[in-house]
């Protein structure tokens, strides 16, 4: 394709696109947009019926656009082309789905990994946001070591029984599904003896218990399973090859929590650079114009790193260690971004324990701002510190990069080539 070509594919889409919302949207959105017109552009919020809508953009393809036309929620597009809708999407701040770890985790491990009958049942909910997931890796015994997990899944016929317990899970409250890992074979070494499986979260033997973060949300949990069944059918990849299953979730993991160009949008937890830049243009102060500078060429690296491995998965090779690069580069980025956002606000940015903000969501008596509309950007502020810490930690980050891309010599783990019942642990 040429550059000429490609430049007028780019435009039909974002036609294409822009046609699509003007139907969609209440009259007077884009218009209101277009003009800078924010209040009308809030007012308008409230006349949308936010679930079908977000229903409908996923049966268009829009939220999905990379992923294969034949299960009727993708455009089949490249991701230099998908880039095309996503602008528009960003420009006319579209109401966007809530299903980050289904959208940019989920489906890519069961576009690889899954069968065509599981492509086809669990795809287009994932897409149309009607069904959330959730990630069930992380336990209480075995912190970063994700690979020493203890949940047990014992086959019996047609079904495998689960019994153990996960931590940090991100929005199992609201999920549908759940992609689960668990031990199939104790005798295995750790990483031999796993299989994954996706969990219907809203079965018996399922528990989900909050737990409340320091911005008053409760997105994170802890779930309990106890007897929980789950067909063989639902279980992704080869028994025992659970744990190469789980790679690909916990690249394209790293991918959607990358920032610019992934699922996550911008930042994670609150504004992007550009809507700082929108929000306190002209900044006068040269210090402060200088971090947001900075900031800026930083956005702009981040998304060329994360269009690196689009380019990478595009030509038919697997997520790689570019989802760690970024993964590290993003966590600490947002919350420089976050802290900038505060000093620029001052004191409209103080914040304490008051109403909350979005009781529909799960925030629960927090935050009243001095200012009054500032306090999502307090709330960002907060939410930003487990930037570093979820999805994999920075140093645990770090220590990917030093052994895969640098070659360091690895981590001793001298349990890796036992049986997992062999293995040592605390009572």
């Amino acid at each position: 394709m040429t550059t000429a070509t490609a430049g007028s594919h780019a435009g039909d889409l974002a036609a294409q696109t822009t046609a699509w919302l003007r139907e969609h949207l209440p009259t007077g959105w884009m218009e209101a947009v277009d003009a800078g017109d924010d209040a009308t552009v809030a007012q308008l919020t409230a006349e949308i019926d936010t679930p079908a809508f977000l229903t409908a953009l996923g049966e268009a393809g829009y939220t999905t656009p990379t992923w294969p036309a034949e299960y009727g929620v993708g455009l089949g597009l490249s991701e230099r082309d998908a880039r095309s809708i996503t602008q528009v999407l960003d420009y006319y701040r579209v109401p966007r789905s809530g299903n980050i770890l289904g959208i940019g985790m989920g489906g890519p491990t069961v576009l690889e990994w899954g069968t065509e009958a599981q492509k086809q049942q669990l795809l287009r909910g994932i897409a149309t946001n009607e069904e959330i997931w959730c990630q069930l890796f992380s336990e209480p015994g075995a912190g970063s070591d994700v690979a020493g997990l203890a949940t047990r899944a014992v086959r019996d016929g047609d079904e495998w029984i689960i019994d153990g317990q996960k931590v940090w899970t991100t929005l199992a409250h609201l999920a549908k599904y759940g992609m689960l890992v668990a031990r199939t074979d104790p005798q295995q070494p750790k990483h031999r003896g796993l299989s994954y499986f996706i969990v219907d979260m809203h079965q018996p033997g399922v528990e989900v218990r909050p737990l409340v973060q320091i911005t008053g949300d409760a997105e994170f949990n802890e779930v309990f399973f106890t007897g929980a069944r789950v067909p063989d059918s639902m279980r992704i990849g080869a028994v025992g090859e659970g744990w190469r299953v789980a790679l690909t979730t916990l690249m394209n993991e790293r991918v959607s929590l990358s920032g610019a160009g992934s699922a996550g949008g911008d930042a994670i937890g609150g504004a992007s650079v550009q809507a700082l830049v929108h929000r306190h243009a002209p900044v006068l102060d040269p210090v402060l114009r200088q971090r947001l500078a900075e900031l800026w060429i930083e956005s702009r690296v981040i998304r060329l790193n994360n269009q690196r491995a689009g380019d990478a998965r595009r030509a038919g090779q697997e997520v790689g260690s570019e989802g760690s690069i970024t993964k590290l580069q993003q966590a600490k980025h947002n919350q420089k971004v976050q802290n900038l956002a505060i000093d620029l606000d001052g004191a409209a940015a103080l914040a304490w324990d008051g109403e909350s903000i979005d009781p529909a969501h799960g925030h629960r008596g927090f935050i009243r701002a001095a200012g009054g509309g500032e306090a999502d950007v307090v709330r960002g502020f907060f939410r930003a510190q487990a930037n570093t810490i979820e999805g994999g930690t920075s140093d645990i980050m770090r220590n990917i990069l030093g052994e895969r891309v640098l070659g360091l010599p690895t981590e001793p783990d001298v349990s890796r080539d036992l049986a997992w019942a062999d293995v040592p642990r605390s009572s």
